[in-house]
């Protein structure tokens, strides 16, 4: 097996895994589905916006465990409510208060809302509230933009293996920012479609983000409300990183249904899904459940993550953060005659070399990043947290700086 110095110990465990674990490490945290062997595969421990490999390096952290870190790692009032909440207990025959308290905030928050239900991962409240529309509308059909990612189960899951045909069979797509596309399906499934999945911009794997275009997702909207279709916002890896009453509120229109999860409990296994009041017989009537579902401990962590954004107004710091981190490396990029595109809003930023499309520059600067301990993923959008500085994107961009010199050294201009 091929090694890396500087992470001997993530190599070694990773050997093992590859003995009881199929693939080693699976999923999106797979080396594979980043830079192998260049990245560390396993962390040992982390605080604020940084963390440590089980090599003892140190990094800079721009993925934010791809998504659920907002306030920054161990932040002490989260884990203190955490904590709080495990003395009495986690896990019961019950759901505890916390639950009530942490569904109220929510609705308050959410301007259309009227109701919310938990899950533990993004995939279980998008699959869910598919089936909350068909039962609303008593309708098959899916529509969802090509390309986009909405979790892991058989209906939408980028994988391939275990599928069959009828697992997509009333699935269907359109292309993001093509209203014309948009209104052919819509056309095509008239009165067959229960629902439309959008994310709040287009964020797909191994390509630059787009946000939407003017009128969009108004039109959808439209759309939707004129033919009784179920318009559901996936906002799993924007939430609470564009604005704290949903994604919807940045972008200028209203879903029926939004779907959390990720930063919502700063790293504790919890999702969401809030609705219209239209909706709320449909939503009883959809099965919902599982044994840790109601575990009180991520309800606790969720609850004091979406106060501290709230009374500190910190989505406006990653947003500061953000545009100085983006506005800086296309500075330092054109420094070295390199051209990079970066996309999608700053808080969830993503940066590509213009001029390329297989990302071997993407890689090499990213792996010259981590070296000197920088974590960017070279083909995954990227997250800013709250725990980010002004002195930590300073030291970031000094890093950027070296790694861009060499990837010019490498490819040219």
């Amino acid at each position: 097996m091929k090694t890396n110095p500087s992470y001997p110990e993530s190599m070694t465990l990773f050997n093992r895994a590859e003995r009881v674990i199929p693939g080693g490490i699976y999923g999106h945290m797979s080396p594979a589905a980043a830079l192998p062997l260049e990245l560390p595969y396993f962390a040992q421990r982390a605080k604020g916006c940084r963390y440590w490999d089980v090599d003892g390096n140190e990094f800079i952290d721009y993925m934010c465990a791809y998504g659920p870190i907002v306030l920054g790692y161990n932040h002490p009032e989260v884990e203190e409510a955490a904590q709080r909440q495990a003395k009495d207990g986690n896990c019961f025959n019950h759901p505890a208060p916390v639950m009530v308290e942490l569904a109220e905030k929510l609705v308050s928050l959410v301007d259309f809302a009227d109701w919310t239900v938990f899950g533990k991962n993004g995939s279980d409240m998008t699959t869910w509230a598919t089936l909350v529309a068909r039962e609303y509308t008593q309708r098959k059909k899916i529509l969802r933009i090509q390309g986009s990612y909405h979790g892991a189960h058989a209906w939408c899951t980028p994988g391939h293996g275990g599928l069959i045909e009828e697992d997509r069979m009333n699935v269907h797509t359109f292309e993001w920012n093509d209203l014309e596309d948009f209104q052919w399906v819509m056309k095509k499934f008239r009165n067959q479609v229960a629902c439309v999945i959008v994310t709040p911009f287009h964020h797909p794997a191994f390509g630059d983000s787009e946000l939407p275009g003017v009128d969009f997702l108004q039109e959808i909207e439209k759309s939707c409300r004129k033919e009784g279709i179920v318009l559901i916002l996936d906002d799993i890896r924007a939430g609470f990183r564009l604005h704290l009453g949903g994604s919807h509120r940045f972008f200028n229109f209203e879903p029926d249904i939004i779907c959390f999860s990720k930063a919502m409990g700063n790293g504790y296994p919890i999702s969401a899904a809030l609705g219209r009041k239209e909706l709320n017989v449909a939503a009883s009537n959809v099965f919902l459940t599982g044994s840790f579902w109601n575990s009180a401990v991520p309800m606790a962590a969720s609850l004091a993550c979406i106060k501290i954004l709230e009374r500190e107004n910190l989505i406006d710091h990653m947003r500061d953060m953000g545009d100085m981190l983006t506005q800086e490396l296309h500075r330092l990029a054109e420094k070295h005659g390199l051209l990079i595109s970066v996309s999608g809003p700053s808080t969830v930023p993503f940066m590509s070399f213009a001029n390329e499309k297989n990302f071997f520059r993407s890689q090499c600067f990213s792996a010259e990043c981590a070296r000197r301990g920088v974590f960017f993923h070279p083909h995954h959008n990227w997250f800013i947290c709250a725990a980010h500085e002004e002195k930590d994107i300073r030291q970031t961009l000094g890093i950027a700086d070296q790694a861009f010199s060499v990837v010019k050294e490498k490819f040219g201009s």
